[in-house]
């Protein structure tokens, strides 16, 4: 301090570099101490904290801690003042430092694969008298899992084993063989006393034996991440947003890009649906226009054909290397809920932006993070990581961990919280993997029209959207179909109505041509979707009636089509279908209040 200021102003922010890290450590190994005292000791607190803070102690015959300027902080964010309770910041002479404080494992898991502040390096914490503890290990494989190589594990409260060199090398050295089986080789190993400052900003005369970096210096001595821009293109839709006032008839897909770069002119795809494009311009809020644009900016583009894409798609480059797109893959996760996960049943996954329902379909292989003691279980309990197979209830696009990490990255919801996550393996085949190629193929192939689905709705007073009726052998799926056809049709909708025959002795009359092989139901369903795709690209509402439709039908249905344009009705006494159903029409006595009745739940 200089004249009661700090040496580093916020002025200093702007023109250094930025690294993230994060500090982890078992509970009372004296995490919260490490960062009040790096606080501290860069000047970095605000004007008068350290004081304020040591004066309250005082007044209440507590003894100060450097934790309690964590607190302290924290409960000036929570007034609204000044420090963000998910970070912290501190900068030393070369860079500007943001500490990611996740207080349990799970906002650590969660910060990191969801992006929110993922960490360029890592500090771990062990109590010198207390040795390695289970989280000590957890943490250690937590950073092998999710990529992070700078490590420096700082053994703390060396004042309490008397300063020796002892306890340091064997904490040292056992430790040193955990991190070497789970692929981490830390940088360095710090004995450090937080409490009395020893070896953080300064070199402790009361350990000569030590002869090394102290915590600053170290950290001064990793290397920041490069932007991945060297990487191919990879930016999650986060949400599409149209202008309509004032002329400006722009539709802006936004996002924040994870890797690469990209300029007007490119052509994109967007994963999983393959549809194709050119980027027009290149939006920002505030920002003068640019033509170039890399990894780590939240932006926006307009394209230059009027193509449908939704939130949770992938936009790449068209030249460069393809993610993979499938409803099944291998995975490592870490698992941290309340209930253990099971085989079964329902949980959501989140990848990049895109939200999908799973199940585990296979448990291959479970570890204890701590022991590293590897069974083959039934479930997988928390703080246990394990290899397992996923099945999505519909494709999304991803990479492997291999190829691109930020992209690979997953979390697990259970009950509205996330509880695991982990990175992508190996994608694999799926059931509908034979259709979503031919899919993909035409959606890069496809010649869009210069009218928008926005004029269509607009021209015709609805949207398009695809309502499939389906039941019982002897239900009246036909007669509800073809009245729901016309009553729409005399309130002026465009509309047509298609039988599961027609289409088979249309569209799939060469199928059933007695001389080739028994054709594949499956196939029937893809021509029929097919057709849909048509009506609903013309912004049509298209009406299927198809007998006992299944989940592998309606999966091949949601490869080609949207799920969020589809409407499911089930006619019959008992639901035997294992498919979303919208609507459940358990008997038909007055078939125009049953048309009346789904116009009014699905409001058309």
């Amino acid at each position: 301090m200089e004249n009661g200021e700090p040496i580093f102003n916020r002025r200093d922010l702007i023109n250094k570099q930025d690294m993230n890290i994060v500090i982890v450590g078992h509970v009372d190994h004296g995490k919260s101490t490490v960062i009040g005292r790096l606080l501290a000791d860069t000047n970095s607190l605000p004007e008068g904290k350290l004081e304020q803070v040591k004066e309250i102690c005082r007044r209440n015959s507590k003894p100060f801690e450097y934790a309690f300027l964590l607190d302290a902080l924290k409960d000036e964010q929570a007034q609204g003042i000044t420090i963000d309770t998910a970070r912290c910041f501190f900068q030393t002479e070369k860079r500007n430092y943001i500490i990611i404080d996740a207080p349990g494992h799970i906002e650590f898991l969660k910060n990191m694969i969801t992006g929110a502040a993922r960490a360029e390096a890592a500090l771990l914490v062990i109590d010198a008298s207390e040795g390695i503890q289970e989280n000590s290990r957890r943490h250690g494989f937590m950073l092998s899992m999710l990529g992070i190589k700078q490590v420096c594990v700082l053994v703390n409260k060396m004042d309490l084993v008397g300063y020796g060199e002892k306890p340091f090398r064997r904490i040292e050295r056992q430790y040193r063989r955990f991190l070497k089986k789970v692929d981490v080789e830390p940088v360095c190993f710090i004995p450090i006393s937080a409490r009395e400052g020893d070896n953080v900003a300064n070199h402790s005369d009361k350990m000569p034996w030590y002869k090394g970096m102290n915590v600053l210096e170290v950290l001064d001595s990793f290397k920041s991440e490069e932007l991945p821009e060297d990487k191919p293109f990879r930016m999650p839709v986060q949400d599409v947003y149209k202008f309509t006032r004032g002329g400006d008839n722009r539709r802006i897909i936004a996002g924040t890009i994870e890797t690469g770069k990209i300029s007007v002119g490119d052509e994109v795809i967007f994963y999983p649906s393959g549809k194709r494009t050119r980027i027009k311009s290149i939006e920002g809020f505030n920002r003068p226009p640019v033509t170039e644009i890399g990894a780590g900016w939240a932006t926006g583009f307009t394209v230059t054909e009027q193509i449908y894409v939704k939130r949770g798609e992938l936009m790449c480059k068209a030249d460069e290397l393809k993610p993979k797109v499938t409803g099944r893959m291998l995975v490592n996760l870490f698992w941290l809920g309340k209930n253990p996960l099971v085989k079964g049943k329902d949980y959501y996954l989140k990848l990049g932006t895109a939200k999908v329902s799973m199940r585990v379909e296979e448990i291959r292989n479970v570890i204890d993070a701590s022991s590293l003691v590897s069974k083959k279980k039934e479930q997988v309990d928390r703080n246990e990581v394990a290899e397992c197979i996923l099945s999505l209830d519909r494709h999304i696009a991803f990479d492997l961990t291999a190829d691109i990490a930020n992209t690979s990255r997953f979390v697990i919801v259970d009950e509205y919280e996330i509880s695991g996550g982990g990175i992508v393996i190996s994608d694999l085949e799926d059931q509908t993997s034979w259709v979503r190629d031919k899919v993909l193929m035409r959606n890069y192939k496809w010649i869009g029209s210069e009218i928008s689905a926005e004029t269509r709705a607009l021209k015709y007073g609805h949207g398009a959207a695809l309502i499939l009726i389906t039941g019982e052998k002897q239900s009246p799926r036909k007669e509800l179909g073809r009245a729901l056809e016309k009553q729409l049709f005399d309130d002026g909708k465009l509309v047509y109505y298609l039988g599961m025959g027609s289409v088979m002795y249309g569209v799939d009359a060469d199928l059933m041509d007695h001389e080739l092989i028994v054709p594949s139901r499956q196939e029937h369903i893809r021509r029929l979707t097919e057709v849909a795709h048509i009506m609903l690209d013309a912004g049509m509402i298209f009406i299927i009636s198809a007998r006992e439709l299944t989940a592998e039908d309606y999966n091949v249905i949601c490869t080609g089509i949207p799920h969020e344009k589809i409407t499911v009705i089930w006619v019959g006494e008992e639901k035997t279908t294992d498919i979303p159903v919208t609507i459940h029409i358990s008997s038909i006595e007055n078939i125009d209040e049953c048309v009346r009745m789904i116009r009014k739940r699905i409001n058309l």
